[in-house]
Formats: C-alpha cells, sequence, structure tokens
C-alpha cells in the first residue's frame, strides 16, 4: 500500500510538474515575439552575378531636355477631348471641362525647367542594391546644434504619389523652428518601379521585397537604428521594415492603418459599435466613418477601388495606355488627389483640386510619372503584392516597434484605434487629426511634422506620453 501511495504521489508530482512545464512553454511561444523572414533577391536583368555587389553612393540630377518638352508639348496637342456627362462632375472620374483648363495650364503656363531645379533643390542620391539602381533624396539638417546630433528618420510615399510629397515637410523636420524639437536627418527613397528608382526586371516585388530593400539602403546609409514613417504603400513598407528588422527600426510612424485581420474584438465592434461607442473607445467620427457598415464598409469601398481591381490583375493594359498619353496619364492620377483628399470633391465641378494643392505641385507629381515612363512598373506593385494573396506572413505578424498613428479625417479607410491595436502591440500615439486627407504629407505637412514630432519625443523619452 505504501508503495502504491509513493507511485501515485510521484506520478501526480511528474503531471504537475508537465503540466507547470506546458503552460511555461505556452507562455514563452506566446510572449516571443516573432520576426518577418526575407531572402536576398535578384531584381536585374539576367542572372544574378558572381561576387560582391557594388555598394558605391553615385550623386543624382533630375534633368530635361528640349526634345523632352517638345515631344509632350506635342502629345498634348494631339489630345482628343470628350465631354463630361451635364451635372456629372468629378461622380465619373475627372471632369472633362476642367481637364481641358489642366492641360491648357499644363501646355502653355507650366514651366518643367523650372520644377526640375525644385526637385534639385535637395540632394538626390542612386545606389544599386539588389540588381536595380535605388533613387533617394538625403535632406541633412543645415544648423545643427553643438552637441546634439540628428535623428535618422526614412518616409516613404505611395501610388499615385512620389519622393515630391515631402518636399513640404522635409524643412519643417530637418529645420524645426522650436528648440526643443528633434532635428531629423531625412531619407525619402522613391519605391522600386516608381520614380527614378529602377523597375524590378523579374516577378514577385512584393512590399516586403522593398521593404528588405530599404533597410539594406539605411544600414548602407551608416545606420544601425533610425525612425520610418508611411503613407498609402509606405505605410504597409514601413510597417514590413519594423516587422523585418525590429532591432533597428527604433519607431514607426504612418499616417494610413488600414484594417488587418479581423479577428474577435474588431468583429464584435462592427456588429455593436454603432450602438455601444463607449464600450469600444469609438469616437463620434469614428461611428460616422464605419456606420451603417454595408454602405460605409463595403459600398464606399467598392465605388472607390476600381483602380486596385484593374491593377491588381491586368496593369500592363491599362499602363500601355497611360505610358502614351499625358492627358491620360494626368487625369487617372490627378482623379486620386481630389477623391483621396476630400470625398466631397467629387460634387465640385474642378474637383477641388486647387483648394488644397497648386496644379504646379500636382503636375510635377504627374511629370516624374511621365518622364521617368514608371506608370506601368508603379501599377504592377499591386499584382505583385496583392497577387500572392491575402493571407501573407506579413499580414498575421503583429509589429512590437513603438508606432505612432496620425489619423488624418478624410483618408480612404478609417481605421479606429481599437482595430489598429490589434496589429500594432505598441502603440504609443494615435491622433485624430484636425484636418486632411490620404496625402497628408502634401496636404497638411505642419500637422504631420508636429505629430511625428510629438511621436519621436515619447520614443525618445523627450516627452511623457
Amino acid at each position: 500500500a505504501y508503495q502504491s501511495v509513493v507511485a501515485i504521489t510521484r506520478s501526480f508530482h511528474l503531471a504537475v510538474a508537465l503540466g507547470l512545464g506546458a503552460v511555461v512553454a505556452l507562455v514563452f511561444l506566446k510572449k516571443r515575439k516573432r520576426v518577418l523572414k526575407a531572402q536576398d533577391g535578384w531584381w536585374g536583368v539576367g542572372a544574378c552575378p558572381q561576387g560582391p555587389e557594388d555598394d558605391s553612393i553615385r550623386p543624382f540630377k533630375v534633368e530635361t531636355t528640349s526634345e523632352e518638352i517638345e515631344d509632350l508639348h506635342h502629345r498634348l496637342d494631339q489630345t482628343r477631348s470628350f465631354p463630361s456627362l451635364e451635372d456629372s462632375q468629378f461622380h465619373y472620374g475627372f471632369n472633362s471641362r476642367y481637364l481641358e483648363k489642366v492641360v491648357s495650364y499644363w501646355r502653355n503656363d507650366f514651366n518643367w525647367r523650372k520644377q526640375v531645379d525644385k526637385l534639385n533643390k535637395y540632394p538626390h542620391f542612386k545606389t544599386r542594391i539588389e540588381g536595380i539602381d535605388i533613387h533617394y533624396v538625403h535632406v541633412k539638417p543645415k544648423n545643427l546644434a553643438e552637441g546634439t546630433h540628428a535623428v535618422p528618420l526614412m518616409m516613404v510615399h505611395g501610388w499615385p504619389g512620389s519622393f515630391y510629397e515631402f518636399y513640404g515637410i522635409i524643412p519643417l523636420l530637418t529645420e524645426p523652428s522650436s528648440p526643443d524639437d528633434i532635428t531629423f536627418e531625412v531619407i525619402c527613397p522613391s519605391i522600386p518601379g516608381y520614380g527614378f528608382s529602377e523597375a524590378p526586371r523579374k516577378k514577385g516585388f512584393d512590399t516586403v521585397c522593398a521593404a528588405h530593400i530599404f533597410n539594406k539602403l539605411m544600414k548602407r546609409l551608416g545606420f544601425n537604428q533610425y525612425y520610418v514613417q508611411g503613407g498609402d504603400w509606405g505605410s504597409v513598407i514601413t510597417t514590413n521594415m519594423a516587422q523585418l528588422d525590429p532591432k533597428a527600426v527604433k519607431g514607426l510612424h504612418i499616417n494610413f492603418a488600414p484594417p488587418g485581420q479581423a479577428g474577435l474584438f474588431v468583429m464584435l465592434s462592427i456588429l455593436f459599435g454603432r450602438r455601444f461607442p463607449k464600450l469600444f473607445g469609438f469616437t463620434e467620427h469614428d461611428v460616422k466613418r464605419l456606420f451603417p457598415t454595408i454602405e460605409k464598409l463595403v459600398v464606399d469601398t467598392l465605388r472607390e477601388s476600381g483602380y486596385m481591381h484593374i491593377q491588381s490583375t491586368k496593369p500592363d493594359t491599362v499602363g500601355r495606355g497611360l505610358n502614351d498619353s499625358p492627358v491620360g496619364l494626368a487625369s487617372y492620377i490627378l482623379e486620386k488627389f481630389s477623391t483621396w483628399t476630400d470625398p466631397e470633391f467629387k460634387n465640385l465641378e474642378d474637383g477641388g483640386l486647387e483648394r488644397k494643392y497648386s496644379l504646379d505641385d500636382l503636375l510635377t507629381n504627374v511629370m516624374i510619372y511621365w518622364t521617368s515612363r514608371c506608370i506601368i512598373s508603379s501599377m504592377r506593385f499591386y499584382k505583385e503584392t496583392f497577387g500572392k494573396g491575402l493571407n501573407q506572413p506579413h499580414a498575421k505578424l503583429p509589429v512590437y516597434v513603438p508606432t505612432g498613428v496620425a489619423s488624418f479625417p478624410n483618408e480612404v479607410v478609417h481605421s479606429p484605434k481599437l482595430w489598429v491595436t490589434q496589429k500594432y502591440h505598441k502603440l504609443k500615439t494615435y491622433t485624430p487629426m484636425a484636418r486632411g486627407g490620404h496625402f497628408a504629407a502634401m496636404e497638411e505637412p505642419q500637422l504631420l511634422a508636429e505629430d511625428v514630432q510629438n511621436f519621436v519625443k515619447i520614443v525618445e523619452k523627450r516627452k511623457k506620453k
């Protein structure tokens, strides 16, 4: 009997030990921070050559020629107009009557040479990474106070934007007006296949591949730790950068945070958030943007996402037409600068474009696409990313890097704070912005700069949360 008791006691202790071990293991596995994996690629022509890659950094200047301008003018002169329907404003796309005004200004008043000089205001460089030339603007502060250092910050654009979106915010970050503000050293790359970055020559180049290259770029520039910021594709790429190398990315700031995979809390908030908003931390604006659910999250999304379906499936077909026609290209791009800045602008015959931007700035962005002939490769980025499915590892992986979100009220997709925290587990700031839409850096550079400052100060422990 004694031996039986001893055996039972030992079995009990063993079971308890195994149970505790299992609990500890589960807790450990749960707390272990998974890191996104990426392999080096070769995106240049042909096979990857043997030997080390040329890691030299070369100065670059934006240039133009008389032939380039004459060709543009000839194509503008040959455009064939087509009338919009009466009283259609921007509901059918870019209004033809206003488009004629844009084309006339482009042909007769827009000075591309002057804008090229403006583009060259900041230093440009190129360097070859994984077989393709990567273009970037690199702006260092001019008057750094003695004993202080600049904080490296990479800012990444999206579609149909470019590095030029950041020209208004760069001086606010590199030459802050207040002595209490952080001084930044800003790097603005062109996504491969956009602007002056070379397009990948092989299939499969998605946001993770771009993030891998941009992390390499920052290392090549000598930064072991740095901050990253982005909107549109830039928010996805910078998020991937943080997932790939959380030790290097000291902080992530985004102004576009589309909902990730819908977990239990998100589903419950969709079902009951309108009736019990406080239960989910919903603000008045959250409720306005999310409900009624079918109209706001389904119908409105379908109305504005036709371009995405085209670019995610057959980008080369429509791309060839846009590559040949500057007027087609301008209408395709500038329509987004209307509706994505403020959805109410579609009720205006001029799309409200000049309420927020100048035609010079808008056409400069278009000209970056036109002169670099990058519209097709920029659209392919959708097919390469979405073509792999919506259930990719980076979509399921949380972000453990300190994160700040600037939530602009007219953003195309609205994500309340509850939804954001499902993916970004170290959310330091979530700021409902006073005004602004999708192209925040270009539309509201001062507001965005202030939010970046606030976020980085908190991460750097210069300011309490």
